[in-house]
């Protein structure tokens, strides 16, 4: 009868089912892959990006159209140092109107001055009404970093 003991405790001959994973190997390779990486990393040059950079005028224009654009989305347009100083209300369609008008000399620059909460895309929009107009004197204004 003590034989029939043994063979019932493992079940089948003393043998029975393992049901874990021996994850020594994994963690071994693991490692290695860590210590790779941590050793090539240094080694990899870094993404540089070129940006242009901005000159700073010695001399500013006498004369400019200013178009704001506010934190709403509104634009504003008036003309400094020509005259008629008044500032204007003006929707998109009307943009391209009221420069028209108001740069009465082609050589005119406009500067345009964003609010630091307005999206870059509604500064784009307004820089591409600008080149559909052949303006060729477009500036940002921007407050001195002092």
């Amino acid at each position: 009868m003590p034989a029939i003991n043994q063979r019932s405790r493992g079940g089948r001959g003393g043998r029975r089912m393992v049901n874990e994973i021996n994850v020594v190997p994994y963690i071994d390779v693991m490692l290695v892959l860590l210590v790779i990486f941590m050793v090539t990393a240094p080694m990899m040059p870094p993404g540089v990006i070129d940006l242009p950079r901005a000159g700073k005028s010695n001399a500013r224009p006498d004369a400019y159209v200013e178009v704001q654009v506010r934190g709403n989305g509104e634009l504003r347009v008036r003309s400094v140092n020509a005259g008629d100083s008044q500032e204007r209300r003006v929707g998109r369609k009307e943009l391209a109107a009221t420069l028209q008008q108001l740069r009465g000399d082609a050589d005119m620059p406009v500067v345009i001055s964003a609010d630091r909460a307005v999206r870059y895309e509604a500064v784009m929009d307004v820089m591409d009404e600008l080149q559909r107009q052949n303006v060729p004197r477009v500036a940002l204004m921007v407050k001195p970093a002092n």
